[in-house]
Parts: C-alpha cells; structure tokens; sequence
C-alpha cells in the first residue's frame, strides 16, 4: 500500500519559483517546499536547475522538511525519455517526492521516489482518489472546489494516501486539468504549463436575444483563495498537508504566506497534541504576517463551506491593495491625501490606486510623498506621471495602497529564525568530560574529550562559566531548551576545551540528524492492477502519450480519445468545466429566481455567449452536478501553426510525438 505522511502529521507546503525563495520558505516554517525542475512543470518561466535543487534540499534536511519537484505537465512520446533521465537525476540530488500529473510517468523505469498526484488530475470523487491511492500515489492534492462533506467522503476512501488541500492563493476558475482556452486560442498548453489566463480577460455577456447582461466584465475572474479561518475544520475533514499557491510569486510573498500560516497551524498544534509538525524547529518573526499586503484579488473561502455568490472579482483581475485614505486636493503637479487611522506614513516610490467613473482600476506610482500635516495626517504626493494623465481623478476620490516600499525593505531583510530544540548535558568521564546533545526530535549524540579538570576556587562561577561557554550555539539551528551538569562538581575548565566540546558535539549531532532524514519511500500499486473508475476516457483525460494509453489499458479503460492537444477534438467542445456559474454570480440562476427584470426586460438564463473582442465562447449550464461549461472550438490559426511546427521539425528530422485516439486493448489483445 502507499506509504505516506503519519495520519497525525499536519504539513505546511510553500511553492518556490527558485532555490533562494525556497531556502526563505523554509526558513520561516514550511515543512515542505514544491519547486519545479529544468524541464516539464507546469509552470513555464519557473524552472530551476538540478543543482540549485540539490542545494535547496541540503538546507530543507537541516530541518527535516522536504523537498517536492513539479514534472506535471502531460508529455509527449518523445518527452518520456528526457523526462524519465531528469527524475533519475533529481533522485540523486536528494529530493523526496515528485508531483505529477501525466500516468505515462508510471509506465517508466522510476527510482524508488514518492509520487504525488499534481492538482492537475482533477480529483473530485472519492473513486478517483481511491484508484490514484492504490496505484502507488502517497498523496494527493484535491480539488480546490470541494466542500467540507466531500472532503471527508474521500478522507474515508483513502486511508493510506496523505491529503493535500490548496489553502491560499490565486484560483483556476475551472477545475485544473479541464481547461483548453488558451490552447484552443493561442496554441498556448495550460496542460503543458504555458496558460496564456484568458479567465482574467473582460467579457460582455448576452443571452439568447443578444441583448447584454453584463458589459466588460471580468466574469471568469475570481478573487483569491484564503482558508485561514478553516484550517481546524479542514483538519477535521482530512487534510493533512496545506498548500500555498505560488511558484510565479517573489520572496516577499512567500515569506509572508509561509509565516502566516505557520502561526495558525502552530496555534491548532498547540491546542491539539494528537497532532504533530511535519518537520523541526521553531520560528520567530522580524515582521507581522499579513496576507492582505500580498498581491490579491481579494479573498474567499470558495466551495469549503458551500456555494457562495462573491467569489468572484468581476470588476478588475488586478491588486488594489489596502485602504489608504483620501484625495482632499488635486493641485497641479501634485494631491493631497489625507490618511485614514492607522495607516502608515506614505514612502517614495509608493504605488496607490483608485477607481475611476467606470469602475475601472487606476495605478497611481508615487515618485515623492511629503508630509505637511502629522497630526491631520495629511500628505502631499507628487505621482511619477502628470496630473492629467490620470482619469478622474478627483477631490474625495477614494485611495489604496497596493505597493508598500517600507513593507518591502523590511521583507528585503532577514525576517525570519529557525532553530531547532536542544538539549545538552555535561557528564564526567573517566579522563575528562562528555557532553551529550539531544534535538526535540529524540536524536542524540555523546562526545566524550580527554581533559584535565580542576576544583573550582568560586563554585558559582565556574558554573555560570559553563553553561555560558556550552550554550553559545551562535549560526548553528539549535535554540538551547536545557543544560544540565552531571558532574561531581562545577569544574574550572578552559574556555577554548569547552568551546572545541561544543562544537563537535553540534557537529556530531547535524550528522546524525541528517542521518536520521529518511527520504519518504516509494508506495507500492496494488496488484492485480485496478481497474479504473471509467471504462472510457474523452479528450478531458489529457492523454498525450502511448505509455498514458498503455496504463489506462492496463487498468480496464476500453476507449481512450487522445489530450485536446493532439488537434483530434476541432469541432465545439467544452473549453473549460468549470463549478464557478456566471448565471448564479449574475444572479439568473433558477434556483435564485426566474429571471431577472431589468432595463432590457426579462432575461432568461440560457443561452449567454462570451464576447471579448472577435472570441465568442458559449455558456452551457449542467444544474445537477451545478457545473458550467464554456463552450468553443480550436482557431484555425493555431492548428495551422501547430502543423506548421510538426512539419518543420520532421524535416529536421526531430518528430513531435504524441498519442493519436485508436481503441484500447485489453492484456491478451482483446479489445
């Protein structure tokens, strides 16, 4: 059976766009970071060399936290072999576990490395979870759109696997791994980790009549996941591993996320000892987290606690940032602002924000900010562009902040400290002393030193002199919880003898402890193989290469279409399943009413077509699973493009290889 996470352990997972963001990952409390390798994350522009990963892992094992690799864009036949080397190679530099989403991975020649099933799986129901738990997956990241009473369905299916749960960060409007706009319309893969977010575009919504609902909307926008209220609730339910969104996303966010959360899950161990950390030491901050001065769209809990009707952030896809105050005059070449209570002064190089007549969000940089009223808080901005550049503008026009440049410079800094518990106690050997050392986590190590030990002339003071010379732990991670002596007396010994004790006991002890670092072992499939919860999969299955066919065949599967990037599926198909309704947001659902009057009269729920510029994406609502899909077909453009590419490369004698749909043979040839 897989082998996984203890069912007691509670994981904090902070993403990683490089090795540096990494290490401040695990500096400020993450027992585990997700970064992606060189090649075949599906994220495009965050990728990272083997060695630099080697490097993050050296750090993250001085904490016994873990390293997780993202390879979980599907592949190409062609892919599998690099793909296949590239594992090999990050076995070798240490990391723990490896996050995918293509099953063609599983039909290769792996090392003994932990696989995790990648968000891109889509795993909704408890049978999929099931079946990826058996087949040799150690854990796996839900879906984000599941509700407590789901969460627990699956938690009883699978006993074995560790559950995942994204707890904070920006949200895929569909569920991942169902969503073909960006390749349907620029041949860009979100499957292939290249998404081009056409979710985060405005859109005009009409109806069947073509009269419009809503004009310019960001309607596929949603605002950003924040589970900081239900992290309890969900522990309840059977998450043991809590993730933070976030390979694009700078030091300072992760630094501020992983901290945030490491305080709350530190708060709900502390309350509940049944429960444990997933790795080693304690932290303590130079700053105060706060998740609300990251980049955000705002914040919503989403599907946790069931439907809600403000998910989304329909009027802007950008950060307005915190309330700061207001405009009480535009001069010339300058405002004045006056700050609400509270807020911070105002700093060079400051960016705010406001809305103007049409709701649209307005940048405003600063270039000089001055104070010319402390007790009325009043402040004069000179903005990095001309006063009339700047659309309505205006005075009493409310503002926010959404660039802090004081808040930077302080996450700019050392902002966080690990240390690991210790324990030290001084012994009399036969020929000198011992000194043994103990981490929080039970592993201990003895160093004994030949030495010549003499009566103290001041009892007291000899003492105060070694716990002072054993307790100087300096740049190592140990924060020391307890000395004691054994000895018969305090005795007189040089500073330098127990300083050289000292250290070679810490010494002695990151050895063992790096020892003690168990690399999670690689879970076992069931055998006989399972057979899958479907005896037939549609392009949605995402299958792009003959060892993915071959492992679906393998598990029953009798009809296997090839991924949407294959160019099979040209005509209209769902683009994007998505548990986001526009017809709920917009309030046309009927189960809200049925229909809504308004200036244009009645308007009926269906049909409603998306229109930004010359793309049109059709509606189509499925009430009984509540889903929507967004309907529309492959430009010709991009299919061009795409057989122009083939082309090229087979003349260079370099095939793109992919799986093409023919029906499924079971073991034995049998159809």
């Amino acid at each position: 059976m897989p082998a996984a996470m203890s069912r007691h352990e509670i994981e904090l997972l902070s993403p990683a766009r490089n090795a540096e963001i990494g290490i401040e990952a695990v500096n400020h409390g993450a027992d585990a970071v997700y970064i992606g390798g060189p090649d075949f994350g599906a994220r495009h522009n965050a990728g990272n060399s083997v060695a630099d990963i080697g490097r993050l892992v050296a750090h993250a094992q001085r904490f016994h936290s873990r390293i997780f690799v993202t390879l979980n864009t599907i592949l190409r036949d062609d892919e599998l072999e690099p793909a296949r080397r590239l594992v090999w190679q990050l076995y070798d530099a240490g990391v723990d576990a490896l996050i995918v989403q293509d099953m063609g991975l599983l039909e290769l020649d792996l090392p003994p490395l932990q696989l995790h099933a990648s968000t891109q799986t889509d795993i909704r129901t408890p049978e999929k979870a099931r079946f990826l738990q058996d087949v040799g997956f150690s854990q796996m990241v839900l879906a984000r759109e599941l509700a407590l009473p789901e969460i627990r369905a699956i938690a009883a299916q699978v006993q074995e696997a560790t559950l995942e749960f994204f707890v904070h960060g920006a949200l895929c409007v569909a569920y991942s791994g169902q969503c073909f706009i960006s390749h349907a319309h620029t041949g860009r893969s979100a499957n292939r980790g290249d998404c081009s977010q056409a979710c985060r575009l405005p859109y005009t919504v009409t109806d069947g009549q073509g009269r419009i609902v809503a004009h310019e909307q960001h309607v596929l926008s949603l605002k950003d996941n924040n589970q900081s209220a239900n992290l309890a609730a969900l522990v309840d339910a059977g998450i043991r591993s809590f993730k933070i969104e976030g390979r694009y996303k700078d030091m300072g966010y992760v630094k501020n996320l992983t901290a945030h959360y490491r305080l709350l899950l530190d708060e709900l161990l502390d309350a509940r000892p049944e429960l444990a950390r997933g790795s080693a030491g304690r932290c303590s901050y130079g700053f105060t987290p706060d998740p609300d001065r990251n980049f955000n769209r705002g914040s919503t809990d989403y599907f946790v606690n069931g439907r809600l009707d403000d998910i989304g952030a329909f009027d802007t896809p950008k950060h307005a940032g915190l309330p700061l105050g207001w405009v009480t005059k535009v001069a010339q070449d300058h405002v004045e602002v006056q700050l609400d209570e509270g807020v911070g002064d105002l700093n060079n190089n400051d960016a705010l924000t406001y809305l103007d007549l049409q709701k649209e969000l307005v940048g405003l940089p600063i270039n000089t900010a001055r104070c010319t009223d402390a007790g009325q808080r009043l402040w004069q901005v000179v903005p990095k562009e001309p006063i009339a550049s700047y659309k309505d503008l205006r005075r009493d026009t409310r503002l926010s902040r959404n660039r802090d440049m004081a808040w930077d410079r302080l996450l700019e800094k050392k902002s966080a400290d690990r240390r690991v518990g210790l324990w030290l106690r001084l012994a009399d050997t036969p020929d000198g002393l011992a000194l043994t050392a103990t981490d929080e986590a039970g592993v201990e190590v003895t160093v004994a030193q030949p030495t010549t030990r003499q009566a103290p002339k001041d009892a007291a003071r000899a003492e105060a002199t070694l716990r002072e010379q054993l307790g100087k732990l300096g740049s190592s991670v140990y924060a020391l919880e307890g000395l004691s002596l054994g000895t018969a007396q305090p005795w007189f010994v040089p500073a330098s003898t127990l300083n050289g004790l000292r250290r070679a006991t810490i010494e002695a002890l990151d050895a063992a402890r790096l020892a003690a670092h168990e690399r999670p072992p690689r879970a076992r499939p069931v055998e006989p193989p399972l057979a899958y919860p479907e005896d037939s999969l549609s392009y949605l299955a995402n299958v792009y290469n003959q060892k993915a066919r071959d492992f679906y065949a393998r598990h029953g599967v009798r009809v296997i279409e090839a991924a949407y990037e294959s160019h099979e599926a040209l005509g209209e198909v769902s683009l994007m399943i998505t548990k986001h309704c526009v017809r709920y947001s917009l309030s046309l659902c009927p189960k809200q009413a049925k229909g809504v009057t308004g200036v244009q009269g009645t308007v009926k729920a269906e049909p409603l077509t998306l229109v930004n510029g010359s793309e049109k994406l059709t509606l189509r609502f499925d009430c009984k699973p509540c889903e929507m899909h967004v309907v529309g077909r492959m430009k010709k453009s991009v299919l061009n493009q795409s057989r122009r590419e083939e082309a090229e490369r087979l003349a260079a004698g370099v095939p793109m290889q992919f799986y093409r749909s023919r029906p499924a043979q079971r073991p034995g040839g049998s159809a």
